[in-house]
């Protein structure tokens, strides 16, 4: 799912591989301010994704709405997203992280503005697509830049505030439809997001550029007086600037010509875009976007369909902070075997409720519970462990351009599969739409079985060197080298 988008990729990018947290090193109340500041991107981040849940009824009745139309309602700021996920590292490298971040506030104001005052489909979409690219923009910048000012030692904790607050906003959007779900205030709903987009935005104001970013320019003045504003000693600061200087010596990733030319990379960046496409498949995001359509067409209420959303926040919420106390406990394959394993069976239990159980308040409540099950199953899983997964199986020469491949996938698939929901329920009923997103989820298992290696406890240089030998995708985590013959002896490019 997006909203656990670029997090991986921050934690690879920003540290140099193998190198070891520092327990001595710490931050300053002001790194931890900055933090805070920048992941209220991922706060809007959350809003955004699910406000329009609730709004999409009253918006659809106002507007006189077809279901194709409403679907492109939702699915206009996934396809902004994604044209914006690829234009946003030329902007964060040539104007800044601070810059990128500032231009998505502004963004994020605008589009809120306009959806909430739109006259017609039209201009509500031109805002969604404002939306979208504020998303694409920020989804990018905002991990990255968080883990850049922040000390080794807290940068994780940093970056889960980053996810948390995703997730935060997503569960806050609901419980604001939900309140307002009554009177069919679906203005209200988009325009109160103007209040977080203003927040953010004065936020912005007040941060300071990376240091790395200023390295990166060779402003190292700067960008040591920078570091030392946001570390606790001059010590620590400049130990750090020597460590970006020593770093970015080793030269800007090949991306693209390291990907034409070397087949075992391109099987890497081919293994990430299907995780990506999978992940999307599950049908996470038909639930975060049209769940109270899905309930009242299981004949709930528009406030009780309000406040049932609402619950699926809450336990996507809940759920995501177990995922990141347990990823680095539990290991990557068996997480993600056990998160498909529930969505498969929480979605061929919802298809059969809705077609043999009735419709009195047990079928509703059993209803409520199975896609619950289903939510809980994704963010232990198949939420935070893709993007953890393309991160960590791209070799650094072609790290960024890995990751950027998979982040446009999942936008784009994203967008495809919101952009025909309503139609596939159209046309296949709501039964038979669930267990399509169960087959979907079984056929997860079985990628994830034969292609996903285990990567837990092991070290970037590792999974790198082995995917270069030409070593099965999914024993790129081995101790040693597989016995079944399969590794490739071809020289890697």
């Amino acid at each position: 799912m997006p909203e656990e988008d670029l997090v991986s990729r921050a934690m690879t990018h920003a540290r140099p591989q193998g190198q070891a947290s520092s327990p001595a090193a710490s931050t300053t109340g002001h790194a931890i301010v900055v933090g805070v500041l920048a992941a209220l991107a991922g706060l809007m981040f959350g809003l955004d994704t699910g406000v329009i849940a609730g709004a999409l009824r009253f918006i659809g009745t106002d507007f006189n709405a077809s279901p194709r139309m409403q679907e492109w309602i939702v699915s206009s700021m996934m396809a902004a997203a994604a044209v914006g996920s690829l234009i946003a590292g030329t902007i964060s490298f040539r104007f800044g992280r601070r810059r990128a971040l500032l231009g998505s506030s502004v963004l994020f104001l605008l589009g809120s503005l306009i959806s909430a005052l739109a006259p017609s489909v039209a201009v509500l979409i031109i805002g969604r697509i404002f939306l979208g690219f504020a998303v694409g923009i920020a989804a990018f910048t905002a991990p990255l830049y968080i883990s850049e000012v922040s000390a080794v030692a807290q940068r994780g904790s940093m970056i889960a505030c980053y996810q948390l607050m995703m997730t935060g906003g997503i569960f806050l959007s609901y419980v604001t439809d939900g309140m307002l779900a009554n009177g069919a205030h679906w203005r209200w709903m988009l325009g109160l997001m103007t209040v977080p987009a203003t927040i953010f935005l004065i936020g912005c104001l007040f941060l300071p550029d990376s240091p790395r970013w200023l390295m990166m320019r060779g402003e190292r003045l700067r960008a040591r007086t920078v570091m030392r504003y946001l570390r606790p000693s001059p010590q620590q600061a400049d130990r750090e600037i020597s460590d970006i200087a020593t770093e970015l010596t080793r030269g800007r990733s090949e991306g693209f010509s390291f990907f034409r030319n070397n087949a075992n990379f391109r099987r890497s960046v081919g293994l990430g875009i299907v995780l990506q496409i999978m992940q999307q498949l599950t049908g996470i995001n038909v639930l975060m976007y049209y769940a109270p359509k899905v309930f009242q067409a299981a004949d709930f209420g528009a406030s009780a369909a309000g406040w049932a959303t609402a619950l699926i926040g809450l336990i996507n919420l809940v759920a995501t902070c177990v995922a990141i106390v347990t990823v680095d406990r539990w290991g990557r394959r068996p997480l993600l075997l056990l998160s498909c394993a529930i969505m498969t069976g929480s979605m061929l239990l919802a298809g059969g409720l809705v077609e043999y159980g009735g419709h009195d308040t047990t079928a509703q409540i059993a209803m409520v519970g199975s896609l619950l099950v289903f939510v809980l199953g994704f963010a232990i899983g198949a939420g935070p462990l893709v993007w953890t997964l393309c991160a960590e199986i791209q070799p650094l020469r072609g790290r960024d351009f890995g990751i950027v491949c998979s982040t446009f996938t999942n936008w784009a698939t994203n967008w495809a599969v919101s952009n025909t929901f309503l139609s596939v329920l159209d046309t296949l009923g709501e039964a038979h739409t669930f267990w399509l997103f169960a087959g979907m989820n079984a056929l997860f298992i079985v990628i994830t079985l034969f292609y996903v290696p285990e990567t837990k406890g092991v070290s970037l240089e590792n999974i790198e060197s082995h995917l270069l030998a030409g070593w099965p995708l999914r024993d790129l985590g081995a101790r040693s080298m597989p016995q079944d013959g399969t590794v490739s002896t071809r020289p890697s490019a």
